[in-house]
Formats: C-alpha cells, sequence, structure tokens
C-alpha cells in the first residue's frame, strides 16, 4: 500500500510547513486526489489515522477533495469529462491525449495554530 509512504511524504511536508509558519499544531489537513492518480482514497484515510499521532497533526481533522479527470480538446478548445483513460472529445470526437485534471495527488490547505 504506498499509501502510507504518500501520507508520510504529506505530513513532513505539512509540517514543515506549519513550524516555518511559527505553528506548533496542525488541526485541519486537506488533500487533492485525481481519479486518475492511482492513489485510493480510504487507503490514504487509513494511513492519516495510523501515522498522525506522532506528528502535529495528532487530532486533526483531514479532508480529501476527489477531483475528477478532465480532458482537453485542442480542435474544439474546451474540455470535458475524461472517462477511463478515454480522451476523446464528445464535441468532435476527436481523441485528445490531453489531461487537464485527473492526476493530482497534493497538499491544498493547513489550519494550524
Amino acid at each position: 500500500m504506498h499509501e502510507f509512504s504518500i501520507m508520510q511524504s504529506a505530513l513532513e511536508t505539512a509540517e514543515e510547513k506549519t513550524r516555518a509558519a511559527g505553528g506548533t499544531q496542525i488541526h485541519r489537513l486537506r488533500v487533492r486526489v485525481g481519479a486518475l492518480s492511482g492513489v485510493v482514497p480510504e487507503a490514504l484515510r487509513f494511513a492519516f489515522e495510523g501515522l498522525r499521532d506522532k506528528t502535529l497533526a495528532a487530532g486533526a481533522e483531514f479532508e480529501i477533495e476527489l477531483v475528477p479527470a478532465v480532458g482537453w480538446c485542442p480542435d474544439c478548445a474546451a474540455e470535458f469529462a475524461a472517462a477511463d483513460l478515454q480522451y476523446e472529445c464528445p464535441r468532435c470526437q476527436q481523441p485528445s491525449g490531453q489531461l487537464r485534471h485527473g492526476k493530482e495527488m497534493e497538499l491544498a490547505s493547513l489550519e494550524i495554530s
């Protein structure tokens, strides 16, 4: 389960940012997870629960923002919902290899004190 290493890295980054801002405690941590990121949100939540107690995030709330996959058609200059790695524009039916959103795995925000 690679979500544990991902969460460990996210917690380390969150602690660095908290300390850099003069904080001593993380109250809420929010991450953005793309539909095509390969990260399982439930496993990420489980990893957070298992790792947070020995960090500045002990007792913190954890939020996951799910980001849908969104493709881009350069011919139509349009965004569209991308399903199952098939990036075909619904307007012009042209295949597109451009993905605008959906592979994210990022620390979105922190609430600290």
